[in-house]
Order: C-alpha cells, then sequence, then structure tokens
C-alpha cells in the first residue's frame, strides 16, 4: 500500500474513533463490536486498524454493499414479503472479524500523535 493509501486509510479509521468516542460519551453507552460495510470495508488494513484503535471487534458482512440491499429490505417489509425486522436481521452473515490486536500503550500513542496533528492542521489556512 502506497503512502497516500496508507494515509488516507488511517484518517478514516482515526475519524472514526473521535466520531464513535463522542456518540458513545454523549450516549452513555460503551461499543462493544462495529459492524462495517461500503467499499471500504473491502480493506482488509483499514478493518485491522479500525478494530485496533476502538479496541473492538469489527465485523464484515459478507454482503458489504448494503445500500440497494437495505432499499430491497424496506420494499419487502413495506409489502409483507417480510413479516418484520427479525427476519430481515436474520439474513446477516458475518465474513470476518477483525480482533484488536495493537499494544495499548501504542494505540494511545498512535490517537495522542493524530489528534495533536488534527489540532494543528485546523489553522493550517490564512485567511
Amino acid at each position: 500500500m502506497g503512502h497516500i493509501a496508507r494515509a488516507t486509510v488511517d484518517s478514516m479509521a482515526y475519524q472514526s474513533r473521535d466520531l464513535l468516542g463522542l456518540m458513545q460519551e454523549e450516549a452513555g453507552l460503551q461499543l462493544s463490536a462495529l459492524k462495517v460495510d461500503g467499499g471500504a470495508a473491502a480493506n482488509n488494513a483499514l478493518l485491522q486498524f479500525q478494530a485496533d484503535l476502538l479496541h473492538v471487534p469489527v465485523h464484515r458482512p459478507v454482503v458489504a454493499e448494503t445500500t440497494a440491499l437495505g432499499a430491497a429490505y424496506l420494499a419487502g417489509l413495506a409489502v409483507g414479503y417480510w413479516e418484520g425486522p427479525e427476519d430481515v436481521t436474520k439474513n446477516w452473515a458475518l465474513d470476518r472479524a477483525f480482533t484488536p490486536a495493537m499494544d495499548p500503550a501504542r494505540r494511545e500513542r498512535l490517537y495522542r500523535g493524530w489528534k495533536k496533528a488534527a489540532s494543528r492542521a485546523l489553522d493550517w489556512e490564512e485567511h
């Protein structure tokens, strides 16, 4: 993976940690696992790094492109093809689980570096 591609992967993972950390704090809930989908879910390096940064398992489904699938499920629910949401959720199948493996001290050191870089970038452009 090239430097730019790796930087993009890292940035996505760090931004997800920022957002999920805020969501957990606001909701008063603790994340036990993260289910992912979409094009980026095909990137094993991203998902492993995400699991490491969040310190929770990351689960990728067999069907990772779920936008159209979700629309089909909603249509099926609307016309009575599915009896209820439980019928839809039973169709979800795990392709791969990414388990956190990073040393906690390294994880926090990397995240502190991200926060420092992000704060310095806020005033990058002169007005």
